[in-house]
């Protein structure tokens, strides 16, 4: 459910009774008019009806439902908020590198917990932790129970794109090296990235060398999350993007098409892989198309792989899947939040 639905609905059963009829007493007049107008006064029924109904509603009411129960809302959850998520990180290092470190975000538990790993994007040459993560994913995955870490990694052309498969996989080695006194299970981990870092964790899901270097498995990550790649089939994005972004791919991926193949998640899709991957897209041609051939790719070879796509087009789409990823408004968190229950039940 998005924010809005659930913000809508928290009207009718986040609260009693009588706070109720508070909340409605402070929105306008003109919007008390509308919802009445829209759903009639049985309040029994207001919560089915605005979720369903919600986009029926001028944009300005919806907003001031929004506005209310959010801080309302902000009030019964500050404490656990403040406890899962204290707005500073244990910054770690994993290498000798200046870039080679990473944020770990701890959930409020004491018994351990899965982990979501972030790799950021960025063109394989630029990014970094402190700016391409986005502002919601590590207090809404903490407030989910799970620890959170965003890293860094050692970029192009100082560093090779296999080195930068490398560092994604030493920083998790890093982490379980920890996991008793990070309280990680070691058994429930996942891997996500934006934009070049779903090339990453596609390519670290998809060919075993670069765990197998750090001292692990595929059996230690328990599945994918790619947020809009395109370079998942590099040399067919290499000739879809020869005109716009050429220097870019050329400069990480250079021109010998063994190791543009080599690099490819999608020619490296037979098994063994990662068990599970959720690959989402947003309405670019060469994301959604990519996105696709991956999924078809990893069903081919055995693997538990789904695609979804969402509203954004262009470069303005491809940044709001990042940027809002863990906000409740946003239509892929939900679909995120569902996939990882499931993979780390």
């Amino acid at each position: 459910m998005t924010r809005l639905a659930l913000t809508a609905a928290t009207i009718a059963v986040g609260f009693s009774a009588a706070s109720i009829a508070a909340a409605q007493d402070m929105l306008p007049r003109e919007c008390r008019q509308e919802i009445v107008l829209l759903c009639g006064k049985d309040r029994s029924q207001l919560r089915s009806c605005i979720a369903e109904k919600r986009d029926q509603l001028t944009a300005s009411c919806r907003d001031e439902i929004r506005k209310r129960v959010e801080a309302r809302r902000g009030d019964r959850r500050a404490g656990k908020l403040a406890a899962a998520f204290s707005g500073k990180a244990a910054e770690m290092t994993y290498g000798s590198d200046a870039l080679q470190t990473l944020d770990f975000h701890a959930a409020a538990t004491d018994r351990p917990a899965p982990l979501v790993l972030f790799v950021h994007g960025g063109g394989w040459k630029r990014g970094d932790k402190n700016n391409a993560t986005g502002e919601f994913k590590a207090a809404h995955y903490n407030e989910q129970g799970y620890h959170f870490a965003s890293i860094n990694y050692r970029l192009v052309p100082d560093a090779t794109v296999e080195e930068q498969a490398a560092d994604v996989a030493a920083a998790l080695a890093k982490l379980l090296a920890e996991a008793d006194r990070l309280k990680i299970d070691r058994s429930r981990v996942v891997l996500m990235g934006h934009s070049a870092g779903a090339h990453l964790v596609s390519l670290v899901g998809t060919d075993p060398q670069y765990l197998r270097g750090a001292g692990l498995t595929l059996s230690d990550v328990r599945g994918i999350i790619p947020l809009d790649g395109a370079a998942y089939d590099v040399p067919a994005q290499m000739g879809e993007n020869a005109r716009l972004m050429g220097d870019t791919y050329e400069q990480a991926f250079g021109t010998d098409p063994a190791r543009q193949r080599a690099l490819s998640p999608t020619f490296n899709a037979r098994a063994p892989n990662a068990p599970a991957f959720l690959i989402l897209h947003v309405q670019r041609k060469d994301g959604t198309a990519q996105s696709k051939a991956l999924g078809e790719a990893l069903r081919q070879g055995g693997t538990d792989a789904t695609v979804r796509g969402f509203e954004g087009r262009g470069l303005q789409g491809h940044a709001e899947i990042n940027r809002r990823m863990g906000d409740p408004d946003y239509a892929a968190t939900p679909v995120v939040d569902a996939w990882l229950k499931s993979v780390f039940r």
